[in-house]
């Protein structure tokens, strides 16, 4: 079954801030990864401790996808936020966010 990805609002922003490579990068990464078995835990995707951003995150090199199910609907996904990771800093949207 192939999941149907859906993007917040403030994705859009948060994609503009990434290069073009970066964006490549994550559109590539959300058509393999998050198609089929998003809720699967690999090594580069995986659940998170309760935080205000998501509950689930994929990771992409230094960028980092976060989303979750709709409750809704068993099929589709949705983005929250999109950002960069540092040693221990992650960055979305140019603000630096603690999880």
């Amino acid at each position: 079954m192939a999941y149907r990805v859906d993007f917040v609002a403030d994705v859009h922003k948060q994609l503009r801030g990434l290069t073009a490579g970066q964006r490549a990068l994550v559109f590539e990464a959300i058509e393999k990864q998050l198609r089929h078995e998003p809720f699967a835990e690999t090594r580069n995707r995986k659940p998170l401790r309760p935080n205000p951003i998501a509950s689930w995150e994929l990771r992409v090199r230094e960028i980092r996808i976060f989303y979750e199910a709709v409750p809704e609907e068993h099929d589709r996904v949705r983005i929250l936020a999109i950002g960069t990771k540092e040693g221990n800093i992650v960055m979305i949207g140019g603000k630096e966010i603690l999880l």
